[in-house]
Formats: C-alpha cells, sequence, structure tokens
C-alpha cells in the first residue's frame, strides 16, 4: 500500500492519508544475535527434555551451566519460541467464546485407508542462525505429508495456508489436532466444516487410547524436518 522511491507523495504523506504511524514506514527488523540463537537452541533443549519446566527453573539450568541470564528473558524467549511448561493450570474449563474445542473422535479407532484420519500440528525448528516454526498436514495411514508451511512467527494465516492447500488435494473423513488456539479458532474451524471435514480435538488423557497415533506423528514431521533442514542448509 505504501509506495516508496519515486511515489510522488511524500511517505510523511502517505501514512497519514492511511492512518499508520509513520516511524513505522523506517522500522528495520532486528536479527537476534548469536548469543540469543544459542540460549534458545539450549532453552530448546532443555525443553524437550523436560517440558514440564518452566522459565524458573529453565533459568537455574542455565545459570548452573554458566549462562548468566534472569527469569524474565528466559519467559520472554519462550513465549517467542511458543512453549510453556506443561502442568495443570487454574480454569482449564473456561475457554474463550471464540475457541470451539470439539470431541476425540479417535478413542479405539484404527485408520484403514487414506484421507480417513489427517493429523496436524506446528513444531519448533532450531536454524543455524534463528529459528522458524513449521506447521505440517499428515495423513495417518500412509504417513504422506500433504502439505507444510514455514513461517518466522506463530501468526494465524500459515496454519491455514498448508490445510488449504492439503484440502486441494484431498478431504479426509476426519482431521485431528491439540487444542491450541490455531486449531480452536473459528477461521480453522470454519474451514474445515465447510468441506464436511470431521474435526477432533485431543483430549488431555489422548495418549492412553489404543488408537492414538500422535508419536508416530511427531516422528513423521521430525523426518520431514530433517528432509526439509537439508533442502534449506544446501
Amino acid at each position: 500500500m505504501i509506495e516508496r522511491g519515486e511515489s510522488e507523495l511524500p511517505l510523511s504523506v502517505q501514512a497519514d492519508l492511511l492512518s499508520v504511524s509513520r516511524s513505522s514506514l523506517y522500522y528495520q527488523p532486528r536479527l537476534p544475535s548469536e548469543e540469543e540463537v544459542r540460549i534458545k537452541h539450549r532453552i530448546d533443549e532443555i525443553y524437550t527434555q523436560y517440558p514440564f519446566y518452566g522459565s524458573r527453573r529453565i533459568a537455574v539450568q542455565l545459570k548452573q551451566e554458566g549462562i548468566q541470564i534472569n527469569r524474565k528473558t528466559v519467559a520472554k524467549y519462550m513465549r517467542e519460541m511458543g512453549i510453556a511448561a506443561i502442568y495443570p493450570g487454574p480454569n482449564l474449563s473456561r475457554r474463550s467464546q471464540q475457541e470451539r474445542v470439539y470431541p476425540y473422535l479417535l478413542r479405539h479407532v484404527t485408520c484403514k485407508y487414506p484421507n480417513h484420519v489427517w493429523g496436524v500440528d506446528i513444531t519448533y525448528i532450531r536454524m543455524h542462525k534463528g529459528w522458524m516454526y513449521l506447521v505440517a498436514v499428515l495423513d495417518w495411514y500412509s504417513r504422506y505429508v500433504l502439505s507444510w508451511e514455514l513461517d518466522q512467527t506463530l501468526e494465524m494465516p500459515f496454519v491455514l495456508s498448508a490445510v488449504e492447500y492439503a484440502l486441494k488435494q484431498a478431504v479426509p473423513v476426519i482431521c485431528n489436532s491439540d487444542q491450541g488456539s490455531h486449531f480452536t479458532s473459528p477461521q480453522y474451524c470454519d474451514l474445515l466444516l465447510q468441506a464436511n471435514v470431521q474435526i477432533s480435538n485431543e483430549e488431555p488423557n489422548y495418549k492412553n487410547d489404543p488408537g492414538y497415533r500422535g508419536q508416530n506423528y511427531k516422528n513423521d514431521v521430525d523426518a520431514h524436518l530433517r528432509r526439509i533442514w537439508l533442502s534449506v542448509s544446501i
């Protein structure tokens, strides 16, 4: 919308006409330092091993390893990475009215044919000089990755883009995910419902179900991650 370079209107006038801040026109995103990337990679390793660790315990662990960092900085990094300690919190049964949580449909269900059940999830990826987020849509029967998207943020569009692309190839009977905010949002739910897809949201005890294949899904996504990593590292 903003025309730079040879525009007849100065940037300040364009900003006033569009009701945007002038300072935002000159903003240049700051790349993370090598130290920040190194610390975030270590936080990811600690969190993967101890997913119940919060910012306090991770900060203590980092200090024991000789990394001087305070809890608030660790908490900030964890928010940017989209991770949080797994523990029972208050008001777990209360959700935003805009969020939609659907029942878990895969109890005692075994995938019997392609496009019977899809799984969708978001994964944090460590890069050499930063990090990315991967959302992948996987067919549970064939283990085929139907679509994936990479993004530097956890904004909603890259999730919708991956699901839209997958739906252009086929339509599943059931699409399963966790109860994350992306997968309970009206945009995501409406996209699947308009395609007549049944939505399944994993319950807190879903891993005890004999039909649960989430670990296999994670393994397949990790294998796909390695292929993506090789392609972007060359």
